[in-house]
């Protein structure tokens, strides 16, 4: 029963590393524009002899909108509502609520990272550099000099989805998003950036929270095998 305790709170020890790595992720990333907080779930695995192990853990990701801030940069836009932009990357599409665009010198509208912005369809979009400035219109149409050149595309995450953390501040689904055709809840404003959705003092508080009670079993960890090594000695003495 000793060993038991000792995988006990091994796994509970590695269940709460996982937790203060996602909270230290978020923290680093409280001022990265569009960013989802993390979140890490755990539950008990019975084990045949009905001792409770942690599990590793579920993830889960705030879906609540940050604040937006207003840039006046035309190549800046945020969503309010639900919605996200879909960006190409080397592993497939992915989805984010970071609206820092650029445009490559072969007119690609681009994220910040090089990851195509795509328009309704799926499709990569393009302006002309030399055809003036950019202007995006609440439900994605892009004009230059009063001429639609494209339209960004916004998606409705489906319920239920299985997301994963993609490059930089985007999430990947399991299951494809929804085009929006309906932009009174969900639009495009040009000139603002959207806030990580973190909360850096309470990131912060339950950073200090999850590493006492690491450190806590950490002490009950070398309590634990301190025991064991007395009761090996204990019993290699008695032979």
């Amino acid at each position: 029963m000793v060993e038991a305790g000792l995988y006990v709170l091994v796994s509970g020890q590695l269940a709460l590393q996982r937790r203060l790595d996602t909270i230290a992720n978020n923290v680093a990333n409280s001022s990265t524009s569009g960013f989802r907080a993390e979140n890490v779930t755990f539950e008990s695995i019975l084990s045949r002899q009905s001792i409770a192990y942690a599990s590793q853990g579920g993830t889960t990701f705030s879906m609540a909108s940050g604040g937006l801030v207003q840039t006046d940069n035309a190549m800046d836009v945020a969503i309010q509502g639900e919605a996200y932009f879909a960006i190409s990357t080397p592993s497939g599409t992915a989805y984010t609520r970071d609206g820092r665009l650029s445009v490559s010198v072969t007119g690609d509208l681009q994220t910040l990272n090089g990851h195509a912005i795509l328009d309704p369809s799926g499709s990569p979009l393009q302006v002309d550099p030399g055809l003036g400035p950019v202007t995006i219109s609440p439900n994605g149409v892009i004009s230059q000099n009063g001429k639609p050149t494209g339209t960004i595309g916004l998606f409705k995450l489906p319920a239920g989805a299985n997301l994963v953390r993609g490059s930089g501040a985007s999430l990947v689904s399991d299951k494809p998003a929804q085009p929006v055709i309906d932009f009174t809840e969900d639009n495009i404003k040009q000139g603002y950036i959207e806030n990580a959705n973190v909360n850096p003092v309470r990131e912060m508080t339950r950073l200090v929270a999850v590493s006492r009670a690491f450190e806590s079993l950490s002490s009950s960890l070398d309590q634990s095998d301190r025991k064991l090594d007395e009761a090996i000695r204990a019993l290699g003495g008695s032979r």
